[in-house]
């Protein structure tokens, strides 16, 4: 049987001489291209109305649109009940006559290391803590108080001022837990004399328990604390005659170091959240 013979019944390629042809999208055969809009660049100086209200924390955005239809909300003195309408940042926005700010509440704590700075002013040289949470936010959010360069731990940061003037009012006294390395042993006597109360710069420290870390040299303690002064730890220890070598804060309010190794931060969850503004 020939060559021929063999092929007869089956469809040839052009190139053979056969009937199939490839498509070919030459000289005007190529499918034609929809013309597609590109999308117009979101406006930076606008956001959605729900948005605005959710972010100065009134209440979710689901919530927004609920009180936006029932003519809560007002933008420069009108009630607003269009969804999706949009507001400028320099608008004024009211909730229940009540002004609003857009900035979205953000809280972050940092696990922090040794050897960063935690002042707000500019230190050549120094690294500061803000570079740890630089990725954080958007926003410029400020560390509560402050820890020493040489100290590590917990550190929160916000941009929500009120919250921050709560937490660092004396009268409130958060909680807080330390654990400290002395330079040398702390004396039974003194650990109790701590326990009692001692005065610093005239006035007493509220120390609400101190002891001794287990399976551990008794140069090394654990304190709980709800004073809000100042180097507080540190100047106590300095009133007995003691130095320390290291400062860890372990606790802080209701928040641990659980599952955040040092120098990495994580956002509060919202429970925590709660937590914190019900300090009083």
């Amino acid at each position: 049987m020939s060559r021929d013979d063999s092929s007869r019944g089956k469809k040839a390629s052009g190139r053979q001489g056969g009937n199939f042809k490839k498509k070919s999208y030459a000289r005007g055969n190529a499918p034609i291209k929809k013309n597609v809009t590109p999308n117009k660049p979101s406006d930076p100086n606008s956001i959605r109305l729900n948005k605005y209200v959710a972010n100065s924390g009134v209440c979710s955005r689901r919530d927004a649109d609920i009180y936006i239809a029932a003519g809560n909300v007002t933008v420069n003195g009108k009630p607003i009940t269009e969804m999706g309408y949009k507001v400028k940042l320099t608008d004024e926005v009211k909730f229940d006559g009540q002004l609003l700010n857009p900035v979205k509440k953000e809280y972050v704590l940092l696990n922090k290391p040794k050897d960063f700075v935690t002042t707000i002013r500019d230190e050549k040289g120094k690294r500061h803590v803000s570079g740890l949470i630089s990725s954080a936010s958007k926003s410029k959010l400020l560390p509560v108080d402050k820890l020493e360069k040489e100290d590590t731990g917990l550190l929160l940061f916000t941009n929500d001022g009120s919250m921050t003037k709560i937490l660092k009012s004396p009268i409130n006294g958060m909680r807080k837990i330390y654990h400290v390395v002395l330079d040398v042993e702390l004396r039974s006597a003194d650990l109790k004399k701590i326990q009692e109360g001692v005065v610093v710069d005239e006035k007493p420290v509220r120390v609400q328990d101190i002891s001794y870390i287990a399976d551990a040299p008794k140069r090394e303690v654990g304190i709980e604390i709800y004073s809000s002064r100042n180097k507080i730890v540190k100047r106590l220890f300095e009133t007995l005659g003691y130095n320390i070598q290291r400062l860890d804060r372990v606790v802080y309010g209701g928040l641990t170091k659980k599952d955040l190794p040092r120098g990495h931060w994580r956002y509060l969850t919202q429970q925590e959240i709660i937590n914190l503004k019900m300090i009083k």
